[in-house]
């Protein structure tokens, strides 16, 4: 198809067409995809519900605890810092005053 004929105009419709053909193939292709979902569950004796509630304890189960701190102010017990990512405000002052990491690790 050369575009460089189509008016302006056509140019448009085709993009308006093109556009609902997108959304309308999209649609099928889930609805497809969710009767293969369902048919492989048929197939093997799942049961969906049983398989969703797996789902989500196999993400409850991946959760990371926290980081505990390894850097705390020696004045104010709020302040602390896992080591990880950009060095806090705090810190950075720290350091800058000519002190060193080493005197804020928690022992």
């Amino acid at each position: 198809m050369d575009l460089s004929t189509l008016d302006f105009s056509a140019l448009l419709q085709l993009r308006t067409d093109v556009d609902a053909e997108i959304r309308r193939r999209e649609s099928e292709e889930k609805a497809k995809a969710a009767k293969q979902v369902m048919e492989l569950i048929r197939t093997h004796g799942l049961d969906l519900q049983e398989l969703a509630n797996k789902s989500v304890k196999a993400v409850a189960t991946t959760a990371r605890k926290p980081v505990d701190a390894k850097y705390r102010h020696p004045d104010d017990a709020s302040l602390s810092w896992t080591g990880r990512g950009r060095k806090p405000l705090w810190v950075v002052t720290w350091l800058d005053a000519g002190r060193t990491l080493e005197e804020l690790l928690i022992k």
